[in-house]
């Protein structure tokens, strides 16, 4: 362990001489250009230009290229195209069919006013939790007409799928985003049982979860945009609001001529779908392919599509997720160019020089969320944190499972707050809000989660 810390400094040195601060140039141009312009995809696609350029050199050209050919072949990628794809198909079939409006009518019987809706989201995210991509984009198409025929606009929904997704993905122990960290700290000495310890140590999911059932029954009070937003729709203003420039990265609306059916057409398909998930080991894929499978059976057989029909609308919604994709692609490719730059080690380095036991929590949930903000790489951050923190916590004899607990409050405040997350994107796909418009909602809510989980962290360093 102590050689490994020892080569990981020289190694972290070097990066630092080559570079330094001139790592934080595309980020910096990326979150500035984002915010002044509005145009995520424009300056996510500059950024991923300049990290290339700082990257490779006099060599950049072929170099922005071989980071293209990188990125296609990063089986992460390969997952999230293939799924968006099947997801795009999915919820085109759920719409076209009328499944999902004939869903829609049974869940309005129950979800009347303003906020049983939200009560209702807030229990189908718990049914979802075994993936953040299948709970954003299944809550929020199964929910959207609802909430809109209950005048709630759409940026309490946006704000509620996107904050409890990634939360209960690390709260239930079952999922796989769980599966991921325990393989990762087991390198480490540790154990599942250790990332049980780590649950009620989670201050930030556990305070976001609480905090989206209590805003959504009306115990917290609306500030800010969401404020706004619930005075617009008061007004006789729609439910759903684009800000100036603002870019569809996806439009999947149902169809105006679209006839309710069955909701078992709906219902039938998502309970295959979990099924196959738990009985692949939480693999999404093999279950968005049995979904399909299980759509063609259902919609042909009731003669609701002929075949024609059903492909025309699968490839209708796989098309939808095109711009999504690519956007996703050079958020890749950027996360690539800050890896070979060493900005994580550099920010990680120069936050982590001297610090006491008492406030390492406090500091680990402080620079994973930074770093996460900074790359949207939930995933990525605990590959190259955990290595980091779990050694230092027990050199330093803190408690390894506060740390575990904090790396994974800090990764998903991150992704909450990052305005080009991918969960962030699968939000905008399934409620039309913006991911900018998200940010500016949520930031009331999110940051003082984070505040609160700070203050937390502090107490915890110095109890335990």
């Amino acid at each position: 362990m102590a050689i490994m810390s020892t080569n990981n400094l020289k190694k972290e040195r070097a990066i630092f001489m080559e570079y330094g601060i001139l790592s934080c140039i595309p980020i910096t141009v990326l979150i500035a250009g984002a915010l002044l312009t509005r145009r995520i995809a424009e300056m996510m696609i500059l950024s991923s230009f300049i990290g290339a350029v700082l990257v490779h050199k006099k060599l950049f050209f072929s170099g922005y290229i071989q980071m293209m050919y990188g990125v296609l072949s990063n089986p992460s990628y390969q997952f999230i195209l293939i799924l968006l794809t099947c997801f795009g198909g999915v919820i085109q079939l759920f719409q076209n069919s009328g499944a999902l409006l004939g869903f829609g009518k049974v869940i309005f019987k129950y979800a009347e006013g303003p906020k049983k809706p939200l009560i209702v989201a807030w229990i189908m995210a718990f049914i979802m939790f075994m993936d953040d991509y299948l709970s954003t984009l299944a809550v929020s198409f199964s929910m959207r007409e609802v909430t809109d025929q209950n005048n709630i606009p759409r940026e309490h929904l946006a704000y509620q799928v996107n904050a409890m997704a990634g939360c209960l993905c690390v709260l239930i122990p079952f999922s796989s985003w769980t599966a991921f960290t325990v393989g990762l700290i087991s390198e480490q000495g540790l154990t599942y049982a250790d990332y049980v310890k780590a649950l009620p140590f989670m201050l930030y999911p556990i305070l976001t979860v609480a905090l989206c059932l209590l805003l959504g029954i009306g115990v917290i009070p609306k500030v800010g945009l969401l404020k706004q937003s619930y005075d617009r729709v008061a007004q006789g203003g729609p439910v759903s609001f684009k800000e100036k420039n603002d870019m569809a990265i996806v439009n999947i609306e149902m169809p105006k001529d679209c006839k309710a059916t069955s909701s078992l057409n709906m219902f039938v398909p998502v309970v295959a779908m979990i099924a196959v998930v738990l009985i692949f080991d939480n693999d999404l894929i093999h279950g968005l392919v049995a979904t399909i499978a299980v759509q063609a059976t259902l919609y042909l057989s009731q003669r609701i599509m002929t075949l024609s029909e059903f492909m025309s609308s699968f490839f209708e919604g796989a098309k939808s997720m095109a711009n999504m994709a690519i956007i996703v692609f050079f958020a890749f490719m950027l996360s690539a160019a800050n890896t070979e730059m060493g900005f994580f080690e550099f920010l990680i380095g120069g936050l982590v020089k001297t610090v006491s036991p008492q406030l390492l929590p406090a500091l680990i949930f402080v620079v994973v969320a930074l770093a996460t903000f900074a790359t949207a790489g939930y995933w990525v951050m605990q590959v190259i944190t955990i290595p980091i923190f779990i050694p230092l916590a027990i050199v330093m004899e803190a408690n390894p499972s506060i740390a575990v607990a904090a790396i994974i409050s800090g990764a998903v405040f991150g992704c909450n707050f990052c305005f080009y997350s991918d969960t962030l994107f699968m939000t905008c796909a399934g409620t039309g809000v913006s991911n900018l418009r998200q940010i500016k909602v949520a930031a009331p809510y999110t940051l003082s989660a984070a505040l609160l989980t700070t203050v937390g962290y502090v107490i915890i360093g110095f109890i335990y």
